[in-house]
């Protein structure tokens, strides 16, 4: 029954953080061309640098998705390989992320040059602080891992940090396409 309750209350964290990005979407959708006059999407983005991330990012879900098969098998060790693989994939995204940002406002393009790129700034950033989540939700389930083994509890947890990790990358897949793509060319 527990695993049942956590399953369920776990997918309405999922539901309500689907929630959040939909309004973050919508926003942007809205605010796109309010540029006041300052640099557009087309101006400002790399699409190598979106490329670059997005390969990461899904890469890094394989791996997680490889790290669960191995908890699936009771392969400890298979398990933190691949777990640890996510984080350094995860962490080198959010690096290329957090340079980008750096870039953009040292270039002037900060969240307070207009309405686009404040919108711009609080939807990446938001998708960022979930990547940093499961960054830091990483390093506690490999450390459950090597401390409880395959326990019902650590099984639990790792069930629920791949259903979070695969979420954030449709997330940034959907990132990728409306924001780099499409907004990028507008």
């Amino acid at each position: 029954m527990r695993q049942r309750v956590t399953a369920f209350g776990f997918y309405l964290y999922l539901l309500s953080d689907a929630i959040l990005f939909a309004g973050l979407f919508a926003t942007f959708a809205v605010l796109h061309n309010s540029t006041d006059g300052g640099p557009s999407g087309h101006d400002l983005f790399s699409l190598k640098n979106a490329y670059i991330e997005t390969a990461l990012l899904l890469t890094s879900s394989l791996t997680c998705g490889m790290a669960m098969l191995a908890c699936d098998n009771r392969n400890r060790v298979g398990a933190l390989f691949m777990l640890g693989l996510t984080f350094l994939l995860g962490a080198a995204f959010l690096n290329l992320e957090l340079s980008e940002f750096r870039q953009l406002i040292t270039d002037g393009a900060g969240p307070d040059r207009s309405a686009f790129l404040s919108s711009f700034f609080t939807l990446v950033s938001t998708h960022g602080l979930h990547v940093l989540a499961g960054l830091l939700w990483a390093i506690y389930i490999g450390v459950q891992l090597l401390l409880r083994g395959f326990s019902p509890a650590v099984m639990r947890r790792f069930y629920c940090f791949s259903l979070f990790w695969h979420v954030i990358d449709v997330v940034w897949i959907a990132v990728f396409t409306f924001v780099y793509l499409i907004g990028g060319r507008s």
